[in-house]
């Protein structure tokens, strides 16, 4: 199928409906991957309320903060479903670990890049394997780089189609989403913490900062990504 004709048939439906398309064109090849971020939760409670066949996974690097375990648990609570868990292969981390400390991604940009390949781009790659459509909670708002990018996209690289379903929502829409819906969600974010990936990457961002300041903060240049949507 061909980028334009999906669009067209997504197009203007509600994302309760797109999701339930795709799994029609794509049966047992969609996949959902979820930070357990705000934004995400947004989307498991689409899928989880609506009982549709995707497959929701998450990647668990062993740095995460006690709050994102904290929405994990109470999420499978709420909704009694499944959330499978992609772990980095312990060899390379143990390597990396061992040759350049627990603290490598402080020294260099090379350094961070290589710690989020191991933790997360390998791990997603071998989740993503087989898979047609891949569903991110990626929003137009979040930065320049995601601003560029589009609603559907057709990646080459990983021969799949990406939907990012809120792609044109605000941070207001979000937010006012998981209060109307009881939607568990990160106390972090009551925190100021807007993006929240591994803990000792992510800080609190201040008023007036960008979105994505809070992530790799001691990086002043380059586009504050960890290489999961860099094609």
């Amino acid at each position: 199928m061909q980028l334009k004709e999906l669009k067209n048939q997504l197009d203007g439906f509600p994302i309760e409906d797109q999701l339930k398309k795709l799994v029609s064109l794509f049966p047992e090849k969609v996949i959902f991957t979820t930070s357990l971020g705000i934004e995400d939760q947004v989307i498991t409670h689409k899928l989880f309320s609506n009982n549709i066949d995707v497959k929701v996974i998450t990647l668990d690097t062993g740095r995460l903060f006690p709050q994102t375990y904290d929405v994990f648990s109470n999420t499978i609570i709420k909704y009694n479903k499944k959330i499978s868990v992609y772990f980095p292969e312990y060899e390379s981390v143990e390597k990396m670990i061992t040759e350049k400390g627990p603290f490598s991604f402080y020294q260099s940009v090379e350094n961070r890049k290589e710690c989020c390949r191991i933790r997360k781009v390998v791990p997603l790659n071998r989740a993503l394997k087989g898979m047609e459509c891949w569903i991110s909670g990626i929003r137009a708002e979040q930065s320049d780089n995601r601003n560029n990018m589009d609603w559907l996209e057709y990646d080459k690289s990983k021969n799949l189609y990406k939907f990012y379903p809120l792609f044109n929502w605000t941070f207001d829409d979000i937010k006012n989403f998981v209060k109307e819906n009881n939607v568990p969600y990160n106390s972090l974010h009551d925190k100021g913490f807007v993006s929240i990936g591994c803990e000792p990457c992510t800080r609190a961002v201040k008023p007036g900062e960008d979105f994505r300041s809070g992530r790799w903060w001691w990086e002043n240049d380059g586009p504050k990504e960890c290489g999961l949507h860099i094609k």
